[in-house]
């Protein structure tokens, strides 16, 4: 059992990082506006292992950063 994330998974990360760091906030940022740690949102940004945020966690995203859930996810598929 591989503990890597998916395409999808990676796509969605890559997606709220980026908009993260285009806001210029910090991983700790984001953790306080979760009620995370700041090694969770670690976690989830690591390619290794498999911590994912929640849909949940998403749409509070979307809201910190004033954006639709929708920015997160990709226009199409993702491929395996």
């Amino acid at each position: 059992m591989s503990l890597s994330k998916s395409p999808l998974e990676l796509y969605i990360i890559e997606a709220v990082k980026n908009k993260r760091k285009k806001l210029k906030k910090s991983q700790e940022d984001i953790a306080k506006v979760l009620g995370v740690t700041v090694g969770y949102i670690g976690q989830i940004e690591s390619k290794k292992l498999k911590s994912m945020y929640s849909y949940n966690q998403l749409n509070e995203l979307a809201k910190y950063f004033k954006c639709s859930p929708k920015d997160f996810m990709p226009e199409e598929p993702v491929e395996e």
